[in-house]
C-alpha cells in the first residue's frame, strides 16, 4: 500500500480583503464534517479516560517505525479536544507545529489568547491570532491542554489567572496537560503542578527545576504530563501528545505524513558544485506564499532565518495578503507579490504544500523574479512539492534536486532520492516538513557559515551535523 501523503486537502478558502499589515498567523480550526458545532461541545466531558501510565522518558534517537496502513475511520467517535494558549511572545514554531500535527490527528484544536486581544506578536515577530480569549474556554472540558513556550510567551501564560485554574483542573481530575520550552519551568512550576513528577524543559531554564526530578529527554511523560526542551523537539513534542490521544497506530501514521520516519535514517544533505554564497550586507530574502501553502514550512523557515538576523519578507502571490495555508492556518503576509518585487532578493525560497504550489505555479511575478533570480546567479529553492514549481519553468535542468518522495522521481533526470537537503550550487531543495528545520539550518550554514547555524540550532535544541 502507498505511503500516506502529507499533503491533506486544504479546507474551503476564503480570503478576505487586502489590507496591508506585518504577518500574521490565525490559528482557526479548518471546518471538517468529523467536528461537532461548538456549542454543542460546551461542557463535554472527555471521550474516555485515560489509564495510567508509568513514568517514561522518551529518546530521541529512537526512530520512529511508521506503518503505511491507513488511519482507521473515527467520524463516529467525538472529537478530542485540545486547548493551546498562547500570549505576547509565544514561541510560534512550538505553537504552528503543535496544532498543525494535532490537527493531522483529527483533534480539535482551540487557540485562545490570554491577552485582552486575540492578535498576538509572537516571539520571533510573527502575529498569531487566536480563534477565540482563554475567558472563553472557563467551562470546557478538554482532553489535552497544550503550552508553548518562548519568552516572555511563558510569563504571560503564567501570569493568567483563568489558564491556571484550567490547568490545575485538568492536572487534578487526571486529564492530560503538557509544556514545552520554558513552560514547565516558568508556568507550570510555579503553578505547583510538576510536583512529584519527572520533567524537563529548554537547558537554558533547567536550572529552575527541582534537581531530583528534572531529566535531559527530548521528551519525558510522567503520568498525565509531557514535557519537552525546544522548538527543534516540537515534532517528537506533538507526536507524543497525538499518542497519548489517539494511541500508537494513529501517531505512527502521521509520523509518517511528516516524514519523520524517513528523515531519521537519510544523511541530512548532500552538496553538489561547490559555490560560496557570497553575501557582503544582511542577507535579503524572499518566502512567497500562497492559500495551500504548508505553515510549518513557512512558519519554521522563516522563524529560524529571523534567528540568524536574516531579513526575511513574506509576501503572497493572491490577491489578497491574507492566505489560507494547509491545515487552516490564516497567514496575514508582509506584502503582496506585486509589492515585494520591487526589490532584489539575495534567496527566493517556495514552501511546500500541493495547492500551494500550484497557486504558486500561477503568479506570473513570481516566475520573472525566479527567472530573473536565476539569470542574475543570486540563489533560489524549493521544499517538499515546490521543486516541481521551478521544474516547470526549466530551473532544474542539469541541476542535482530533491523533493517530496512522492514526487521527486518526476523532476528531473539528476533528481537524488537520499539526502534530506541536497544543495547544487546555488540551487537548495529539501523533502519538507520534518526536514523543514535541516533545510532552514542548511541555509544558514551557506549564508553564515557553520558555527552560526550550530548557535542557532543549540537555541532550538536541535542537533546540527555539518553533513
Amino acid at each position: 500500500m502507498a505511503a500516506l501523503s502529507p499533503f491533506l486537502s486544504p479546507p474551503h478558502l476564503n480570503p478576505s480583503s487586502p489590507r496591508q499589515r506585518p504577518m500574521v498567523l490565525s490559528l482557526t480550526a479548518p471546518r471538517s464534517s468529523s467536528l461537532a458545532p461548538m456549542s454543542a461541545q460546551k461542557r463535554r466531558k472527555p471521550s474516555s479516560k485515560r489509564p495510567s501510565k508509568p513514568t517514561k522518558a522518551v529518546s530521541a534517537s529512537s526512530p520512529l517505525r511508521v506503518t503505511t496502513e491507513p488511519i482507521p475511520p473515527t467520524t463516529s467517535l467525538p472529537p478530542k479536544k485540545v486547548l493551546v494558549p498562547i500570549g505576547f511572545g509565544t514561541e510560534e514554531m512550538e505553537a504552528v507545529i503543535i496544532v498543525d500535527v494535532l490537527r493531522r490527528a483529527g483533534a480539535d484544536v482551540t487557540v485562545a489568547s490570554v491577552e485582552p486581544e486575540q492578535e498576538i506578536k509572537a516571539s520571533g515577530g510573527t502575529r498569531l491570532v487566536a480563534n477565540t480569549s482563554i475567558s472563553a474556554c472557563c467551562d470546557d472540558i478538554f482532553d489535552l491542554v497544550a503550552l508553548p513556550g518562548g519568552m516572555p510567551g511563558s510569563v504571560r501564560l503564567r501570569d493568567c489567572e483563568i489558564l491556571r485554574r484550567i490547568t490545575s483542573k485538568q492536572a487534578e481530575e487526571k486529564r492530560l496537560y503538557s509544556a514545552i520550552c520554558a513552560a514547565p519551568a516558568v508556568t507550570l512550576l510555579p503553578w505547583g503542578l510538576l510536583k512529584k513528577k519527572k520533567m524537563t524543559c529548554h537547558p537554558a531554564f533547567s536550572d529552575k527545576l527541582p534537581t531530583f526530578w528534572a531529566v535531559k529527554s527530548n521528551i519525558q511523560v510522567s503520568g498525565e504530563l509531557t514535557t519537552s526542551r525546544g522548538p527543534g523537539t516540537s515534532f517528537e513534542f506533538a507526536i507524543t501528545l497525538v499518542e497519548q490521544l489517539f494511541g500508537e497506530f494513529v501517531a505512527k501514521a502521521v509520523a509518517e505524513s511528516l516524514l519523520m520516519n524517513t528523515a531519521n535514517e537519510n544523511p541530512t544533505k548532500e552538496e553538489f558544485n561547490e559555490v560560496e554564497w557570497i553575501v557582503d550586507h544582511t542577507p535579503h530574502v524572499l518566502i512567497p506564499v500562497a492559500n495551500g501553502s504548508e505553515e510549518i514550512e513557512v512558519v519554521t523557515i522563516a522563524d529560524i532565518l529571523r534567528r540568524a538576523k536574516v531579513d526575511v519578507v513574506i509576501a503572497s502571490v493572491e490577491k489578497s495578503v491574507r492566505v489560507l495555508t494547509s491545515q487552516g492556518t490564516k497567514i496575514v503576509a508582509d506584502k503582496l507579490i506585486g509589492s515585494a518585487a520591487e526589490s532584489i532578493y539575495d534567496l527566493i525560497i517556495l514552501p511546500g504544500g500541493i495547492m500551494g504550489s500550484e497557486r504558486l505555479q500561477k503568479s506570473r511575478v513570481l516566475k520573472k523574479l525566479l527567472k530573473e533570480q536565476e539569470s542574475a546567479g543570486r540563489i533560489y529553492g524549493a521544499s517538499s512539492s515546490s521543486p516541481a514549481v521551478l521544474h516547470r519553468q526549466g530551473l532544474l535542468k542539469d541541476k542535482r534536486a530533491t523533493a517530496h518522495p512522492s514526487i521527486v522521481n518526476g523532476l528531473t533526470n539528476e533528481a537524488v532520492d537520499g539526502a534530506r537537503v541536497i544543495i547544487d550550487g546555488k540551487l537548495i531543495t529539501s523533502w519538507g516538513l520534518a526536514t523543514t528545520i535541516d533545510f532552514a539550518l542548511a541555509i544558514v550554514s551557506k549564508l553564515f557559515g557553520h558555527p552560526r547555524a550550530r548557535s542557532v540550532a543549540e537555541g532550538l535544541v536541535f542537533e546540527y551535523t555539518k553533513s
